[in-house]
């Protein structure tokens, strides 16, 4: 199908930009939306052939209804609807103000659901429609001092899952999630802090631009879940056979590697309004805290094919 109507949900940076970027190569007549005017405007430049620029915030249900609208009147359908948005807070959990916390699953998982909502009804009009929802790792796993997002992308995983089910009546409409591990976006540094130091994607850490080729695959061939990240799977079979080890070592790794060593005041980040982003960022890290981390999967690995073996042997 060329030439496709391609609306974006936080599309003014990150995963979502690389995307916007990809399709535009692609020929696809984008609508970008995010809350920010400022870098949408930018990411429209980015993009060229005149891209349907709507700020919109997707925890209100009437923006992001719209937003749908003015993708109708412009091109008079959607083809696929990629929702990236999200926010993100560190700290443990009783330290992280509770307007904080509520903000952060209201953006990341009501956010998404006002966006799906939205995206089915227009889809279901029309007869067909991809809907690509960008989740985490954090969706199979848990990590201390992210429990906001984890608890967001957990109900997300739930979700998707649910609309699946409910869209057995129609072939042509498909609900595809992405879940990546660590990705080198501003997320991480625009966050909510009460952690006392900056986040950080922990390692092996990979490119927006591969998970927006994901995207695309997704985009051409839906499939119901897609998992970007060299160790992914490794950390889910940790978490789901081996909890007891798991546990024991996620806290420190988190510490060691999903925190920076910069120190940073409490504040809430970009959690309630958009703040300033710098894209990329110096991603770099020394054989060590790689290492540990491909450590950590190896002996989750192991230890589970060993468990596994005596199960068998019994």
């Amino acid at each position: 199908m060329s030439s496709r109507v391609v609306v974006l949900t936080g599309a003014s940076s990150g995963i979502g930009k690389a995307a916007a970027l990809a399709f535009a190569r692609r020929g696809d007549r984008l609508v970008l939306a995010a809350r920010g005017q400022a870098d949408l405007a930018s990411v429209a430049a980015a993009c060229g052939g005149d891209p349907l620029v709507v700020p919109t915030d997707v925890t209100d249900c009437h923006q992001v209804s719209e937003l749908a609208e003015a993708a109708v009147d412009r091109f008079g359908r959607i083809d696929v609807w990629v929702d990236s948005a999200a926010v993100m807070a560190y700290g443990r959990f009783e330290e992280v103000p509770a307007n904080v916390f509520d903000r952060v699953v209201t953006t990341d998982l009501l956010g998404t659901a006002n966006v799906a909502r939205t995206a089915l009804r227009q889809f279901r009009a029309q007869g067909y429609g991809t809907l690509i929802v960008c989740s985490s790792l954090l969706a199979h796993i848990t990590a201390p001092y992210m429990s906001a997002y984890a608890t967001a992308k957990w109900g997300l995983r739930g979700l998707t899952r649910t609309l699946r089910q409910e869209l057995r009546d129609a072939p042509d409409i498909h609900v595809c999630t992405l879940a990546p591990g660590g990705v080198d976006t501003p997320i991480y540094t625009s966050a909510a802090n009460y952690a006392g130091r900056i986040g950080r994607p922990p390692p092996p850490v990979d490119k927006p631009e591969r998970l927006a080729d994901a995207i695309l695959r997704l985009a051409d061939k839906p499939k119901a879940e897609m998992s970007v990240g060299a160790t992914n799977r490794l950390f889910e079979l940790g978490f789901t056979v081996l909890p007891p080890v798991y546990d024991a070592w996620v806290g420190p790794l988190i510490g060691r590697l999903a925190l920076s060593r910069r120190t940073v005041a409490p504040g809430t980040g970009n959690v309630f309004r958009p703040a300033p982003r710098v894209e990329g960022g110096a991603v770099r890290w020394g054989r060590r805290p790689i290492g540990a981390a491909l450590g950590l999967s190896a002996l989750a690995a192991t230890t589970a094919a060993t468990a596994a073996l005596r199960r068998l042997r019994r």
